[in-house]
């Protein structure tokens, strides 16, 4: 019979913490989101810039790369960078990013097992390094509204076959919810609640609602 007294109010360790993980974004670039065809472009933009400023509340290391940069991808998304000022981008030649020395290094530097990727193409750019490093033994999280293939297919595919080899697909609003997890964490909740109204559709205008007629700590 199950006994109610063991259970402990500790966090799991299947769980994301701010310090846990580590997060990746990769190739969100000009041209790859020209050729991108699975979902609408200024939603991925959006969840973009809500994952990389939930990363920043809660001081998540975060590493950029980009693909080709100067002469074919053009450079890093400007909203993503005015997220991590001065933050330079690894930019590579290959397409599997865990083949870029300087980038897996940048990655291990962090001591993080956890790794919460996105990018673009999903069915190439993403998928690939993603199979990489959960054969190296890292685990996984593939942000899939902050990432996007050529078609719905090929998005879709490159998912499950993430998901087969033992990747989590996770969305940026949970990564976000569950670095924060508890409402009565006072010295993130501000910065929450400010990545929530701007980058959470009706949720966000949900929080404004409930913050003028209830007050400014409404609980999310």
């Amino acid at each position: 019979m199950f006994d109610v007294s063991q259970v402990h109010a500790a966090p799991s360790a299947d769980l994301l913490t701010p310090a846990n993980s580590v997060m990746l974004f990769i190739d969100h670039q000009p041209q790859m989101f020209f050729g991108t065809g699975s979902g609408d472009r200024a939603a991925i933009i959006n969840s973009t810039v809500g994952l990389a400023k939930a990363a920043r509340a809660f001081d998540v290391p975060a590493v950029l790369t980009t693909v080709a940069a100067e002469s074919f991808s053009g450079p890093l998304l400007p909203q993503l960078g005015a997220v991590f000022p001065g933050r330079q981008a690894v930019d590579r030649t290959s397409m599997n990013a865990w083949e870029d020395e300087a980038l897996v290094e940048a990655v291990r530097a962090t001591g993080r097992r956890k790794i919460v990727l996105s990018g673009l193409w999903t069915e190439v750019c993403l998928v690939l390094p993603a199979l990489s490093a959960l054969a190296q033994g890292y685990e996984v999280y593939v942000v899939t509204d902050a990432s996007g293939g050529v078609t719905p297919a090929a998005h879709e595919h490159a998912i499950q076959r993430m998901t087969a080899a033992g990747a989590v697909p996770v969305t940026w609003l949970q990564v976000l919810l569950e670095l924060q997890r508890d409402w009565a964490r006072t010295e993130s909740y501000g910065a929450v609640m400010e990545i929530v109204k701007e980058h959470a559709g009706a949720y966000g205008l949900g929080v404004v609602y409930a913050q003028a007629v209830i007050g400014a700590h409404a609980a999310g």
